[in-house]
């Protein structure tokens, strides 16, 4: 009888531990769960944010052009395209814009990353538009705008229409999410 009971003491044991490393493993499961929801939230949000920053530039843009064809300072799209660096306008080429990322435009339209573009034709760079709650400019938030000629490359341009491209971004240093809104305009 002495050796029955010591067997079941040790299935006793065993059975504790496969309780406990059962309960551990479901307690690893939940904190991943709950961490990953949480990030997967965060980056919804900041999609949203470099969505509505798109926004905020196609509305400035808007109100741009709308002004620049009331007051006859342009007739037509004629010259306003952009066209450097080389070939970021031509299909074909490897520096085509549909062809990058945004921050990889970022870096073509800014080479020496001063915070300035180094090329005409942009109607907005890295345009800042949102205030905080001390009613400064928030620099997470910002717009790029510029048209395109959306026949470059392709056949014979066209000055009545063109390709508003706006390129919004949230965040700061590496964490920056970007979105970006495409709109064929005619005149």
């Amino acid at each position: 009888m002495i050796g029955i009971q010591t067997r079941e003491r040790g299935a006793g044991l065993i059975i504790v531990i496969m309780v406990v490393a059962f309960m551990f493993s479901m307690g690893i499961a939940m904190m991943t769960i709950t961490t990953t929801g949480k990030r997967v939230a965060d980056n919804v949000r900041s999609q949203k944010q470099a969505f509505n920053a798109a926004e905020a530039g196609f509305d400035a843009a808007w109100a741009l052009l709308n002004e620049r064809f009331t007051s006859e300072a342009w007739a037509s799209f004629e010259g306003q395209t952009l066209v450097d660096p080389s070939g970021i306008d031509l299909p074909s080429s490897t520096f085509y814009f549909r062809t990058r990322t945004d921050l990889e435009i970022f870096a073509l339209l800014d080479v020496n990353g001063d915070g300035n573009p180094d090329y005409g034709n942009i109607l907005f760079y890295r345009q800042t538009y949102y205030r905080n709650s001390q009613g400064q400019l928030d620099s997470r938030f910002t717009y790029t705008v510029f048209l395109i000629d959306d026949e470059a490359g392709i056949g014979s341009s066209d000055a009545t229409d063109v390709l508003l491209v706006c390129i919004g971004t949230f965040g700061v240093g590496d964490t920056v999410t970007t979105a970006r809104i495409e709109v064929e305009l005619a005149n």
